[in-house]
């Protein structure tokens, strides 16, 4: 009895990522909703709303950041952006570095599954670089925002906006300051709307592939290679990434602006011009974004379904975005074609992928549409006086970490919005780590264990 008293339970790295988020959006939504935080008195499940959607990088809000936060609030706000979109993870190693905390092995362990990386030599310094890669591109989004913002608002609260709306922006959150409208005044901006779409595009590729491409850039010109030479020389994950993130957002632009070119709810009353950048601008905001140049609302419903779609596959592993991933999206096209063309095995850039990531792939896909399908039904029954497609809009953007509303979430109900909290926490942790957090760890025997085959019939 004494050595089973004295037994100690621990948790897996999975459990504590999850705890982590929990923790951190606990003590947000408490620090949220301090008088000193607020303009005006605030219930606490729109402060704790707000702080889910700012650490879980959504944007959704029940309330206007604007006019419901003080100085200091905006503050509170912008640290848990930050936090959110850094990961507890590296924020946590930060913190370590600066008290100069020795990283133990079993802290490495959960930065290695955190990140997915194959090795658990270099750790720190990997850390390190996200941090440095973060504060250098949300520096150069600010800097170029001030171009904007300081004519606007003045000095002060224009560089005060500026590192807000940056670093809302590379953390794919979509949480504005400016007031009710997200970034719709300013559609006809090019600098707004480029600097917007390059941090969103930075924060959503992945930190893996930004290392990528700085080592390989830095060879290719010390050995002076042509700079073709760059892409073959890239990992296969750093060539699916930028090859979806390419297409994806191609389409998207298409798409919308076949779709809304002549809606004057949206882009109708723009020159050409200015609605392909407002396009472009939608197609990269639905990559797990939030910020908005039109009016969601108004979008045509084939819009919507499309923007829907293209929230759902979301941004690349080891970023700040959310969604399945493009690499879980390509892997799923890639083995379709593969089965299609006879292939046993699911090719890409004369690589063959591991049959366990196809599998992994299938299953993230697979557990994410039950998440997905569960929001939606809920909200079905919560709000039956609610348009579908709008309904169904919302629970996407909540789960991929979007943000975009069609200016409903203000108008939900309150059991509603715990169901948008939930896929908004499940979302940003990752649906399959949320199924791992109840399963439990696998034990040994299970994953050596060897049956006999047998075939079933499909299709």
């Amino acid at each position: 009895m004494g050595m089973k008293n004295q037994k100690k339970t621990y948790l897996d790295p999975m459990q504590k990522i999850a705890l982590g988020f929990l923790g951190v959006i606990l003590l947000g939504g408490f620090l949220l909703w301090l008088p000193i935080s607020n303009q005006i008195p605030i219930k606490f499940i729109d402060a704790l709303f707000t702080s889910v959607s700012a650490v879980c990088v959504t944007g959704l809000v029940t309330i206007t950041p604007a006019v419901q936060f003080t100085v200091f609030g905006k503050g509170i706000l912008l640290v848990l952006i930050q936090i959110g979109g850094l990961g507890v993870i590296a924020c946590t190693v930060a913190f370590f570095l600066i008290i100069k905390k020795k990283i133990t092995m079993r802290e490495r362990m959960i930065i290695q599954q955190g990140y997915n990386l194959d090795t658990l030599s270099g750790m720190v310094q990997f850390i390190i670089r996200i941090l440095k890669g973060t504060f250098l591109v949300e520096g150069i989004g600010a800097f170029l925002y001030c171009f904007k913002f300081v004519p606007q608002f003045g000095i002060s609260r224009g560089i005060c906006y500026s590192i807000f709306h940056s670093v809302s922006a590379f953390c794919n959150a979509g949480i504005d300051i400016i007031g009710t409208s997200s970034f719709i005044q300013y559609i006809r901006s090019p600098l707004i709307s480029f600097t917007t779409m390059f941090l969103i595009v930075m924060g959503g590729l992945g930190f893996t592939v930004w290392y990528d491409i700085m080592k390989n850039s830095k060879k290719v010109f010390r050995e002076h290679l042509p700079l073709t030479r760059l892409f073959t020389r890239l990992k296969l994950q750093s060539k699916i990434v930028l090859c979806m993130t390419f297409l994806l957002i191609l389409i998207g632009t298409l798409g919308v602006f076949l779709l809304e070119y002549s809606n004057p709810m949206t882009v109708g009353k723009l020159n050409v011009g200015q609605k392909l950048m407002a396009s472009g601008f939608q197609s990269v905001t639905t990559r797990t974004a939030g910020f908005a140049t039109m009016s969601q609302n108004g979008l045509t419903q084939g819009s919507k379904l499309l923007c829907c779609a293209l929230m759902f596959i979301g941004g690349s592993p080891g970023g700040t975005a959310g969604g399945v991933k493009t690499t879980t999206a390509a892997m799923v096209v890639l083995t379709c074609v593969s089965v299609l063309k006879g292939r046993r095995e699911t090719e890409c850039f004369k690589r063959k992928l591991d049959a366990s990531i196809v599998r992994s792939g299938v299953a993230i896909i697979t557990i994410t549409l039950v998440f997905w399908l569960s929001g939606v039904t809920l909200l079905t029954i919560l709000e039956p006086d609610k348009d579908f497609l709008k309904l169904m809009y919302e629970a996407t953007s909540a789960l991929a970490t979007v943000g975009l509303s069609a200016d409903l979430t203000a108008n939900l109900g309150r059991a509603s919005h715990v169901v948008l909290m939930l896929l908004m926490y499940v979302g940003r942790i990752g649906p399959v780590t949320m199924a791992l957090v109840f399963a439990g760890k696998v034990k040994c025997g299970e994953q050596l264990r060897d049956l006999p085959e047998e075939k079933i019939m499909l299709g």
